[in-house]
């Protein structure tokens, strides 16, 4: 049976980037050595490095003066880094989630933070708005896309300090104005590549102005001053990024991307609206179209079960919602096809029929 693949990450990842991943498992460029056991020093890994921060650049328009880094550790490592290299005194973040309170956590652990706004009173079903960002802060740090609750801010933040976000989840699903961040970071296991990867675009004059001493392998300056190679990296996430990379550049670039997602989230979304059994659970203006977030209507909350064995067995794949949110989530990242958007609409609309007596 065909699955489909709704999973929040590690997601559904472009079949092309699947198909080459393999083949260069069993023969790496044919050298006749898995890419899993190559040297990460080998020139032929090397140049898949190389291409994959060059391919970063072009698909986002990363102007000069900035680096892309690939490490280990994933978002949540990056949330002690970068208060680790950029807290001086005092940060700012706006807490949106789950995701956003972790790198909260960790950046109290370096100084001040101030948190400008919440949405946690209605359990973070929508994107805070008219706070002032304070002009002696270190830096303010946003995270675009909360996979956990279906918001995401589609726009460019005009901050007064270096601006800082965490884009695990929606990287590459719409153009973005680099210039206008310091450092942009995530985990790769969402809209690039299989877990392991993570990558940071870090404009390079933002370093060197904390006091603190930072340990070398938490230090970006390392990582910048040696390519992303001081240590081994993940070498075959950044290998199957790669991939994802080339296809993205293939199939139109972040632009086509964005008109695609828009329309995909628009279908579906559409149909919560109309079906009898659901409701969208984050307001229109604040909807991400990345994870779509839904429940059952009050009069159905007990056919939840019932729905989600119902669209299992017809090949659906994690779409269970959040253990923090129950429901459902649809995470329709780029690899997602819009015939398997279309496949859960006509699963949606057909347990409708069978439990509402409609034909």
């Amino acid at each position: 049976m065909k699955k489909y693949n709704f999973s929040a990450g590690p997601s559904i990842l472009p079949q092309y980037t699947v198909e080459k991943t393999a083949e260069n498992v069993l023969d790496f460029g044919g050298i006749g050595l898995s890419v899993m056991e190559v040297s990460h020093r080998s020139k032929e890994f090397v140049a898949v490095m190389e291409e994959a921060q060059q391919l970063f650049k072009e698909l986002l328009d990363i102007p000069d003066g900035y680096s892309v880094l690939f490490l280990g550790g994933g978002a949540s490592m990056q949330f002690a880094m970068v208060p680790y290299n950029l807290l001086n005194k005092k940060a700012a973040y706006l807490n949106t989630g789950t995701w956003a309170k972790k790198a909260i956590k960790e950046a109290k652990l370096f100084g001040e933070v101030e948190v400008l706004a919440s949405s946690e009173d209605k359990n973070f079903t929508y994107y805070p708005k008219g706070y002032t960002i304070p002009e002696d802060a270190d830096y303010f740090h946003i995270t675009t896309n909360n996979t956990i609750y279906g918001t995401e801010i589609r726009e460019d933040i005009d901050s007064p300090v270096p601006l800082v976000a965490d884009m695990s989840s929606d990287i590459f699903s719409r153009p973005v104005d680099v210039s206008k961040y310091a450092i942009i970071y995530g985990g790769a296991q969402k809209n690039l590549g299989p877990a392991g990867a993570t990558f940071v675009i870090i404009k390079n004059d933002i370093l060197g102005k904390v006091d603190r001493a930072i340990p070398t392998m938490l230090n970006y300056q390392t990582h910048i001053d040696k390519g992303s190679m001081f240590n081994t990296p993940p070498v075959l996430p950044v290998f199957a990024s790669l991939m994802t990379l080339r296809w993205l550049k293939e199939n139109g670039g972040v632009a086509a991307m964005e008109k695609r997602n828009i329309r995909k989230a628009n279908i579906l979304y559409d149909e919560i609206e109309r079906n009898k059994l659901f409701k969208a659970t984050v307001n229109p203006e604040d909807r991400s179209l990345m994870n779509v977030c839904f429940v059952m209507n009050d009069e159905y909350k007990d056919l939840e079960g019932d729905f989600l064995k119902y669209a299992t067995d017809r090949g659906v794949s994690g779409i269970k919602g959040h253990r923090s949110v129950g429901g459902f989530r649809a995470s329709i990242y780029n690899a997602m096809p819009e015939s398997s958007v279309q496949a859960l609409i006509y699963i949606m609309q057909q347990f409708e029929n069978e439990k509402t007596g409609n034909h």
